[in-house]
């Protein structure tokens, strides 16, 4: 693409001489403004809120993980989380960890 060409986008369109050439550039500005703020900022605010949750995870809390497996947080370490589910015992990345449960200290179990 030559300098002459880009430049000749950019300049005002000789059949239509009024127009402002910022005009031509006004949707595509409008498109990342939209983009922003549907796309990329909800995103930034989960991972925020994710991080914060991870923050805050402790031995005996009640976890979701990415694979929907609900388990008992065991050992809690900078990368990685032992969990406890019925007979096993695995070891997950913190990443993994989607949702911390409420404690239902007071519900009663169906056998």
């Amino acid at each position: 693409m030559h300098v002459i060409s880009f430049s000749g986008m950019l300049a005002a369109d000789p059949a239509n001489p009024g127009q402002n050439p910022l005009m031509a550039i006004l949707p595509m500005i409008l498109l990342v403004v939209v983009f922003y703020f549907i796309l990329i900022r909800p995103q930034q605010q989960r991972a925020k809120q994710q991080t914060k949750m991870l923050s805050t995870l402790k031995s005996g809390d009640k976890v979701v993980t990415s694979a929907g497996i609900i388990a008992t947080a065991i050992t809690v370490k900078e990368k990685t989380v032992m969990l406890r589910s019925a007979d096993s015992k695995f070891e997950v990345t913190k990443a993994s960890v989607v949702e911390i449960l409420p404690d239902d200290t007071g519900a009663t179990t169906v056998s």
